[in-house]
């Protein structure tokens, strides 16, 4: 048996071998350009000799010492020459190196098999499980997203798994939300949460410029082999290059739109689009644009709608869905810092991580008071927005009078609404508070709230 188990496995792995030939060979090119670097500046590469063959985000090979092939991407032209960037290191590479056209349109060929798989920026597997299948329809890396005028409507709910975001901040299948935190508040704890507790179909993964060692921590604590079966994991950790830091989140996008043309409801996660953004600044400034906002290109601010719209609904034709959450790291806990401010006013909404409430020792951190879903209350029963009406209220009545209360300034009786917030805020603080193994679907969340803010004697589920 174990004969026929291993003959069987090299016939799949010898199949999926000949199938990404073949697609490989139709994608051949039918002529070859070839120029000659002219000059080298820090990590920008000057290529003469393409005129007409490169436009902008095209790829190049160049050859360095030994043979050596560095892929790199045309960001730029000055007099008549190509400014081109390498995914790699240019070691090797000098004066008259040749250089090679290659993709003019780059792509990727995803396939079911994907599932459970973990890659890098150009779509290649770096978990040790062998070849990846290539699909039968190419993928743009930067793609479009759909005509607005041919998308669904947002509609709905999706179950988070997390109960401040689930009665507070209730997400629909193709909403796009960002996660606004500094460092170290539990951004990624809170991906983590809803990665293993999400009711999509699809999760698909992008850890854009990380530390290298959460990437095995996250796909063995946090997915596990439940949650990893349903996944495809995209990763370029901080010490690659800008250019495949930023491609991973295109990557991440093509991938997600991949699945959804299959009608499934993706739930695609990026960790961080700050860290997007600071690849593109790199890749601007290499090219010699001039910076603006704190040292942002204009191409930055450019780039974030286009990557970010690719999240959503999709057609009516294929049913699908892409519900995207977009961590954003903060500089120095500004929430108006630049790319907080742009990719707030692309997206859908946002979730508020709060350092203070963070170290009250409440965790997630969720700030509910400065979030908000820019789906509700449409997506609610009129009984569910009066419970989360009520429960704002209340923490927003405690919250105005916090310090007075704990500093003990204030009396009793002295007004009714700070009375009625002092005796629920010990409970919806509970309420908000949640560990990370542990799981509250959407209508346990609603009836927990209800429980809370319902009188003594009162049944019905209303709030008091």
């Amino acid at each position: 048996m174990e004969m026929f188990a291993t003959r069987s496995k090299r016939g799949v792995a010898m199949a999926v071998l000949i199938r990404n030939m073949l697609n490989e060979i139709e994608q051949l090119a039918d002529h070859q350009v070839y120029g000659r670097v002219s000059g080298i500046q820090g990590m920008l590469v000057e290529v003469g000799g393409v005129r007409g063959s490169l436009s902008v985000g095209d790829h190049c090979m160049v050859e360095a010492r030994g043979g050596r092939q560095v892929l790199c991407e045309a960001v730029g032209f000055r007099d008549g020459r190509a400014l081109l960037m390498p995914f790699e290191s240019l070691d090797g590479v000098g004066l008259g190196s040749r250089a090679q056209t290659a993709d003019s349109q780059p792509t990727i060929s995803p396939d079911v098999s994907w599932l459970g798989r973990v890659i890098n920026a150009m779509g290649e597997p770096i978990d040790g499980q062998g070849a990846l299948a290539s699909g039968d329809v190419p993928y743009l890396v930067r793609n479009r997203p759909p005509p607005a005028h041919t998308r669904r409507r947002v509609a709905g709910k999706i179950d988070l798994g997390v109960r401040a975001i689930n009665t507070f901040l209730t997400c629909c299948q193709g909403q796009r939300m960002g996660i606004f935190a500094g460092s170290g508040v539990g951004k990624s704890t809170l991906m983590a949460m809803m990665a293993r507790h999400t009711s999509a179909d699809v999760i698909i993964l992008g850890l854009v410029g990380e530390r290298g060692r959460e990437g095995r921590e996250f796909i063995e604590d946090d997915l596990g082999p439940d949650g990893m079966a349903r996944s495809v994991v995209v990763m370029a950790t901080s010490d690659e290059s800008p250019l495949m830091r930023r491609q991973a989140a295109y990557v991440t996008l093509a991938v997600a739109e991949y699945f959804r043309d299959q009608g499934k409801n993706v739930l695609c996660m990026m960790d961080s689009v700050t860290r997007f953004a600071m690849a593109q600044r790199e890749i601007s400034l290499a090219a010699g644009e001039p910076p603006a906002t704190k040292g942002y290109t204009p191409t930055v601010f450019a780039e974030l709608p286009k990557l970010l719209e690719r999240a959503g609904p999709g057609t009516e034709k294929n049913g699908g869905s892409i519900t995207g959450l977009f961590t954003v790291l903060v500089d120095g806990d500004d929430h108006n810092e630049p790319i907080a401010d742009a990719v707030r006013a692309i997206l859908d909404g946002h979730i508020v991580l709060d350092r203070a409430i963070g170290e009250r020792g409440r965790y997630p951190a969720i700030n509910v008071l400065r979030s908000v879903s820019r789906t509700m209350p449409a997506c609610n029963t009129d009984e569910e927005n009066v419970l989360v009406s009520t429960a704002r209220r209340i923490l927003a009545t405690y919250e105005d009078m916090a310090e007075l209360i704990r500093l003990g300034a204030y009396r009793r009786g002295s007004n009714p609404d700070v009375d009625v917030s002092i005796h629920y805020y010990p409970q919806l603080d509970e309420f908000l508070a949640q560990k990370k193994a542990e799981k509250t679907d959407l209508a346990s969340c609603y009836q927990m709230l209800a429980d809370i803010l319902t009188p003594p004697g009162e049944g019905d589920g209303q709030a008091g």
